[in-house]
């Protein structure tokens, strides 16, 4: 029987080792775009999705103000900040799945779907990139602690759509529009071409996940007939927990669909 694009999210929710994790998801969006391109899209189906994913058992995860500072001076601090940004993917790689497999009980058209696959996939590759460049370091993803609070969006988000869409791409991830410049200017400066290349096809990839964010949440918007500002302000009141702080990347965040007036006006308020 085949199984739903639901079934396939949850089997990659349920999968805990990171590399396992993206080679399944990464397999399951080739099996979906290939369903498409024959005109035999895969059922959506329905399933229930764990609140939490299934993890490694390393990193040990931390409380965010007891992660050690990352200091990208030195050779161990870039190994910091890669760590950081493998998690980072990880959890990416989960949110988008979770998005797939959480609202299918919310009718959706089918390109919301395949654009959250592409994502998904993306961010699999990201994670599988960053751990190479990790490897070649004399590194490994999970040898040292991370942030334990990232899937918190998720959870506070688990029956909002509307929210999920608002803070985690509109939020979280044009926040990494504004911070990756940063960083591959510093593996620039120090010659660690590999880092450098890996971060620049994330830069340029994430732009577009920021952009099925502000899509579907303004698609969603229109259809509800509501004003996507005051809906978008609403929400990141009520579920972000971080803060929203300059400087921003305002020409990327506006090449994904994100004027400047629906982030400016909270900076205040969650700082």
């Amino acid at each position: 029987m085949t199984q739903s694009l639901a079934d396939l999210a949850v089997a990659v929710l349920t999968t805990a080792d990171g590399r396992a994790k993206t080679a399944l998801g990464r397999a399951h969006a080739a099996t979906w775009f290939a369903a498409r391109a024959a005109g035999q899209p895969l059922p959506l189906g329905r399933a229930e999705p764990p609140l939490r994913p299934a993890r490694p058992t390393r990193p040990e995860l931390l409380s965010p103000k007891d992660v050690p500072r990352r200091r990208p001076g030195s050779p161990e601090g870039r190994i910091a900040l890669l760590h950081a940004v493998a998690h980072i993917e990880l959890n990416a790689v989960d949110l988008h799945w979770d998005i797939i497999a959480r609202f299918t009980d919310q009718p959706m058209p089918l390109g919301f779907y395949d654009d959250w696959v592409k994502a998904a996939d993306e961010e699999a590759k990201h994670f599988n990139l960053i751990c190479d460049c990790l490897e070649a370091m004399g590194s490994h993803y999970g040898a040292l602690p991370a942030h334990a609070g990232m899937w918190r969006a998720a959870e506070d988000t688990v029956g909002d759509l509307h929210g999920r869409l608002a803070v985690v791409p509109m939020v979280l991830e044009a926040r990494g529009l504004d911070v990756t410049p940063g960083m591959i200017e510093v593996f620039a400066r120090h010659g660690e071409t590999q880092a450098k290349a890996a971060l620049e096809l994330i830069y340029a990839e994430e732009v577009a996940h920021v952009a099925y964010g502000s899509k579907w949440f303004n698609w969603l918007c229109g259809r509800d007939g509501s004003d996507p500002k005051e809906v978008f302000h609403a929400l990141v009141r009520r579920h972000f927990h971080g803060q929203l702080k300059p400087p921003f990347n305002e020409a990327k965040r506006a090449d994904a669909g994100l004027p400047p007036d629906f982030y400016w006006p909270l900076v205040a308020e969650t700082d």
